[in-house]
């Protein structure tokens, strides 16, 4: 008997695809809510109708610079009004958005540009990322560069004090040909020229994933799948105020899970945005006192920075809820979180390939450690790992899969890659989990994480879980060591909260109460820090590599009798 699950609450029963070009999304706010506040940047606001006019013109500049359809133009910024305005003017000039994030390396963004084909760059005129883009210009990777200005993104006093203030922190912006400032982007026309749009074959954005491979590949993202995403995400949410929530925009829009669930879905309702450049905890709690956001989005880390940042004097009843994505919420620091703002913490799931949102958490019913059922139109698959033909009956452990109308067109110039990822027509996951009696969706975790030890799969996210139920534990991360017995063990590596103190062997103890013998780790280390990416997810793959560089015969910290256990 096949496990495949689609929604089936009333509000998701008549749940209708219409997949439009991305472009009109904006269109339709500032129609809709012209007037409204659209973006919050540290204190300066725009309304829709001001986005959307400055979107229009930059549009039409973008098509006087020989932008056509299918033309890829490059978006390196931070979270800014100018994100906004491009994205979309990229994409009403015909244009393919491709993000890059503004924190790689030059070698990084050297790779993306070459493998996208991007010959035109927006960026924003501060060092750390115009540096990086004028060296792209020398090596001859592009041919044009439109440069924003921050001082002019800053309320009127705070861009006196950046000009006059900050004058190291503003990049010098050749006068050639190639560079042109977001001001005279927008001088010429006011209204560009319509470009005929395919919903189901025009790619709108090219979105960059490492995979299950770790090689970065480029997702096609058409309209349809970037326009029907955020209907399956409506459609699955909590109702939604038009014109009247705020939601909370500290991740970065780059990362496609910003991109629809903060950025697409608060241009869809006509939601306020408050906008941030980067995370700093003290800027955000301030701006979350500021402007009340309803709405905040984030990874784990996040909301356990808020908590602890918080303490217990401030008031967060203001927030209807939190979304999390991006990584498993241990249930302690989703606890500890909702009992501080007394709202509820949804989790999701999603894949950079499914535009991405995949499952939603419903508020009526939240089951702690799942990340929900399948959003509207989409269904989800469990299917044997080894033999992935054979769809695996509910309630068992397999690959999800997945098919659904925000599914990728494919990898760009990758059709071996594209053939790898799908299966009878449904995207791999590359994820491990499983379907209850109700459809939610529980992630056991990922194939290429799970550790083989003597022969059994040890799971890297039960033992965190388990980890994070310790009082003392913040952060935790799992991945498979070389064991000269047993081929490969678990390896933790914990931090610790502020203030509290535990030791090695504390936690090793601990562990042995919630994890079978073949779980238990080999070695346990504390660390002040332990590395994340970009978006703040807790990030494996350093931990792995640094294992790695050791010799291959690795001293015993204990044996399986041992009840102790060594930082190494």
């Amino acid at each position: 008997m096949g496990s495949t699950v689609t929604m089936t609450a009333p509000k998701q029963a008549g749940f209708v695809a219409n997949p439009r070009a991305a472009g009109s999304m904006l269109d339709e706010a500032a129609r809709r809510f012209g007037a409204r506040p659209a973006v919050d940047f540290l204190g300066r606001g725009w309304s829709w109708s001001e986005i959307a006019t400055l979107a229009d013109r930059a549009a039409a500049g973008l098509q006087q610079r020989g932008v056509v359809k299918g033309t890829r133009v490059g978006l390196c910024l931070p979270n800014t009004h100018y994100f906004i305005v491009m994205f979309y003017a990229i994409l009403k000039a015909g244009g393919t958005v491709v993000n890059f994030n503004p924190l790689y390396t030059e070698r990084e963004l050297v790779t993306q540009a070459q493998s996208a084909g991007t010959r035109i760059m927006v960026s924003l005129d501060v060092p750390m990322i115009q540096d990086k883009i004028s060296a792209l210009v020398a090596q001859g990777l592009l041919d044009q560069v439109v440069v924003c200005s921050m001082a002019q993104s800053l309320p009127m006093l705070k861009s006196w004090a950046f000009r006059l203030l900050k004058s190291s922190e503003r990049a010098a912006i050749p006068t050639t040909k190639t560079y042109v400032r977001f001001e005279n982007l927008i001088a010429g026309q006011s209204k560009p020229t319509s470009v005929p749009i395919n919903p189901l074959a025009d790619v709108a954005v090219l979105q960059f994933t490492g995979g299950t491979t770790g090689v970065p590949k480029a997702a096609m993202l058409t309209h349809g799948n970037i326009t029907t995403n955020v209907q399956q995400v409506l459609a699955g949410s909590p109702p939604l105020v038009e014109a009247g929530e705020r939601i909370m925009g500290v991740l970065p829009f780059f990362h496609v899970f910003a991109m629809t669930a903060v950025m697409n879905l608060g241009v869809a309702i006509g939601a306020e945005l408050v906008l941030m450049p980067r995370l700093d905890i003290k800027m955000l709690m301030a701006a979350i006192e500021r402007k009340r956001p309803t709405i905040v989005p984030g990874v784990p880390t996040l909301f356990t920075a808020i908590s602890n940042a918080a303490g217990s004097g401030l008031d967060l009843s203001f927030i209807k809820f939190c979304i999390s994505g991006g990584a498993a919420i241990s249930a302690e620091a989703a606890d500890r979180f909702e009992r501080l703002s007394q709202c509820s913490i949804l989790e999701g799931y999603g894949l950079t390939e499914a535009s991405p949102v995949v499952t939603a958490t419903p508020p009526e019913r939240i089951k702690r450690n799942s990340v929900g059922v399948a959003l509207p139109g989409t269904v989800i698959e469990i299917r044997d790992a080894e033999q992935p033909e054979r769809i695996l009956p509910q309630g068992e452990k397999g690959e999800i899969c997945v098919r659904g109308p925000q599914i990728m067109k494919g990898y760009l110039d990758r059709p071996d890659e594209t053939a790898k990822s799908m299966i009878d027509g449904a995207l791999r996951s590359g994820d491990i989990g499983y379907l209850d009696a109700d459809g939610y969706l529980f992630i056991v975790d990922r194939i290429k994480d799970l550790i083989l030890c003597s022969g059994y799969n040890v799971y890297p996210r039960v033992i965190e879980e388990a980890a994070y139920q310790h009082p003392a534990v913040q952060d935790a991360i799992a991945i498979g060591i070389v064991d000269a017995y047993r081929g490969h063990a678990p390896k933790l590596f914990v931090t610790l909260r502020p203030g509290a103190h535990a030791t090695e062997a504390e936690i090793l103890e601990f562990l042995k109460q919630h994890l079978n013998k073949i779980e238990i780790p080999k070695a346990i280390e504390i660390r002040d820090s332990l590395p994340k990416t970009l978006v703040g997810k807790l990030s494996k793959k350093e931990l792995i590599a640094e294992e790695a560089a050791k010799p291959q015969v690795i001293k015993e910290f204990f044996n399986d009798q041992s009840t102790g256990a060594k930082s190494s």
